[in-house]
């Protein structure tokens, strides 16, 4: 899209809205003041046009470019480059978007290239024109404004990953079986989040120690190390977040494994269950085997059969068959298949 917002600023106030960058250019070389140039996703000729204009750094140039930086702060003579993640909560998906801004600020100038829709701008820019006396304290009270907003916005990032991991925390005692995507997706999140704010401490830090060198305002000391209080509030719950979804993750392993266990144990019970059954049927049709055996042998009706004509073979019979189940019923009675 190029150029969003174009301006250049004369003692806090706005002087001229040029077209072109161009006229920007013409108007600044003229007139004086701050130009403060906006631009959303530019073509590679627009950052060339801009870079040699205000001599930036060929490496920052490439950056700009290539995008996808990690947050920086790094300083190019009289120009300083910071790389920022802005970070914004999209409640109806429950998800953390991140964005890249670079901010170039040097003598009477500032360029902000957003390389997403976050962070608002021109939220910033209206801000700052309704406080003339900070806006005329130069480029860095817009570095401060811009630094301010990003952190600002990670508030509503904070209180949207507390809320997903209180969800989180009922569906672990729920037995929900989403949960375990849900902790590592968020995890991700939270890491990003971290990659994001983390390296803000050490920049403002790096801010901090040029206040002497570059005269900075004691005003703008003021509300720079505010900001600095903001960002370490932010990282340290970035980080109890971290801890909170590694004891997330370590605790539904635990009752993932509680459940395996409890599911191993009622197997267990059924197969004793089933094998003492199987038992109790086998003993029984033993000893109904042993009389249906001595039965049939004597039902043979062979020819030959001696006990057959004998006056006792009928009570031995009678007597073979029960005595055969007493004796089979004691056997397994005392090994407990009864």
């Amino acid at each position: 899209m190029g150029v969003v917002d174009n301006v250049i600023y004369v003692d806090g106030q706005r002087a001229a809205t040029p077209h072109t960058l161009e006229q920007t250019f013409e108007l600044l070389h003229q007139h004086g003041g701050m130009a403060w140039v906006g631009l959303y996703r530019p073509t590679p000729e627009e950052v060339s046009a801009i870079a040699g204009e205000f001599g930036l750094h060929e490496l920052a140039e490439e950056d700009t470019n290539k995008a996808h930086q990690r947050p920086k702060l790094e300083r190019y003579g009289h120009t300083l480059f910071t790389v920022l993640r802005p970070a914004r909560y999209l409640e109806d998906v429950e998800e953390v978007e991140f964005g890249e801004l670079h901010v170039f600020t040097g003598p009477g100038f500032v360029v902000t290239v957003r390389h997403a829709e976050s962070p608002d701008l021109g939220r910033v820019r209206r801000r700052l024109e309704d406080d003339p006396g900070t806006l005329r304290l130069g480029p860095e009270a817009v570095l401060y404004a811009i630094l301010d907003e990003v952190v600002d916005q990670y508030g509503p990032v904070v209180a949207g990953l507390e809320n997903d991991i209180d969800e989180i925390e009922d569906q672990l005692f729920d037995s929900d079986p989403t949960v375990s995507r849900r902790i590592y997706e968020l995890s991700r999140e939270v890491m990003a989040f971290q990659r994001a704010t983390h390296p803000l401490v050490g920049m403002l830090e790096d801010l901090e120690r040029g206040f002497d060198a570059y005269e900075v305002d004691v005003e703008l000391r003021h509300r720079l190390r505010d900001v600095r209080d903001h960002t370490l509030r932010v990282v340290e719950r970035a980080d109890a977040f971290r801890s909170l979804l590694q004891n997330a993750l370590a605790v539904n392993a635990t009752l993932v494994a509680q459940q395996q266990n409890e599911e191993m144990r009622r197997v267990s019970e059924a197969s004793y269950q089933q094998s003492e059954q199987v038992k109790r049927i086998s003993s029984w049709a033993a000893i109904f085997f042993a009389p249906t055996l001595v039965g049939t042998i004597y039902g043979m009706n062979f020819a030959h059969m001696p006990e057959l004509d004998w006056a006792y073979g009928y009570p031995l019979a009678l007597l073979a068959m029960v005595a055969l189940g007493v004796v089979l019923y004691a056997v397994f009675k005392r090994h407990h298949w009864l």
